[in-house]
């Protein structure tokens, strides 16, 4: 199967899916967001605070360790160099601070985000998918898909130059190969998350707990699927950084778990609560 990218020419302006998905992925973090504050009758601006934070930090951020990654500051003013761990990094940061800002437990915002950050995750990978980036090592598999316009190109000059994966001796440097559509696996593995994030999100444990959860998935889906990804920067037995980033998720989720496995109460500022309760206790 030969997939070629999405790209919608407006004039001078350039439309990429990845453009595309990643707003709908905010905007979308930000809806599943709104629905849990509304279920737990509160105040939904807060909502729109994150995906703001989310986005200026996660840009920053992804551009950030992708310049330190790979050496090209150059990255920084471009359209292309975001990695996924930076972003996430940089959007931690900055929607703690806003947190921070708003005077609302830290605990309470983690367990909010949780399921936002999986869906928001998958949506993007759809993203990567349509521009063809981010793809696996070549496959016999049916599913297998070829990508000639890729970033870079599925060819096997490329994948044996760029990222140092073995190619059939005397297979022609031109020749486009069919690799794993690692984005789409990643999609499903994350959309799966986010539907069993979504079902405990009333859970009884501590504010936090739910974060864990998240940790734990997400750290194992990237870890797996790591495995398939067409990679260069392979360290100890062929492990990947994203790797040895994701067990360290995977630890601190288990963390999460265990501190905060028992219910308590969580005091939410004013700001948060409906206007009426609101009122009432400024006026207590």
């Amino acid at each position: 199967m030969t997939i070629y990218p999405l790209v919608i020419r407006l004039g001078p302006f350039m439309v990429t899916g990845y453009g595309i998905m990643m707003m709908v992925a905010f905007l979308m973090a930000g809806w599943v967001m709104q629905r849990e504050l509304r279920r737990q009758n509160l105040r939904d601006e807060f909502a729109a605070d994150i995906v703001v934070a989310a986005v200026i930090g996660g840009i920053i951020g992804a551009k950030l360790w992708y310049a330190a990654l790979y050496g090209e500051l150059s990255a920084l003013f471009s359209r292309g160099g975001l990695v996924w761990y930076g972003g996430f990094l940089g959007g931690v940061a900055a929607v703690v601070l806003t947190s921070l800002r708003r005077r609302v437990p830290l605990r309470f915002t983690m367990d909010l985000t949780a399921p936002a950050l999986a869906v928001g995750y998958a949506l993007g990978r759809v993203g990567c998918f349509l521009v063809q980036d981010d793809y696996g090592v070549p496959t016999s598999l049916p599913w297998g898909m070829k990508f000639p316009q890729g970033w870079p190109p599925s060819t096997a000059q490329n994948l044996a130059r760029e990222f140092g994966v073995p190619v059939p001796p005397g297979t022609d440097p031109t020749t486009v190969l069919a690799v794993h559509p690692t984005q789409l696996y990643e999609v499903a593995l994350m959309l799966a998350a986010f539907w069993f994030i979504w079902r405990l999100r009333a859970h009884t444990h501590g504010k936090g707990w739910l974060f864990g959860v998240y940790l734990v998935l997400a750290g194992l889906e990237r870890f797996l699927v790591e495995f398939l990804r067409a990679k260069d920067d392979r360290l100890l037995r062929g492990f990947t950084l994203a790797q040895a980033t994701s067990l360290v998720l995977v630890l601190l989720g288990l963390l999460c778990l265990r501190l905060w496995r028992r219910a308590e109460a969580v005091a939410l500022p004013p700001s948060l609560l409906p206007r009426q309760a609101a009122q009432a206790k400024h006026l207590a």
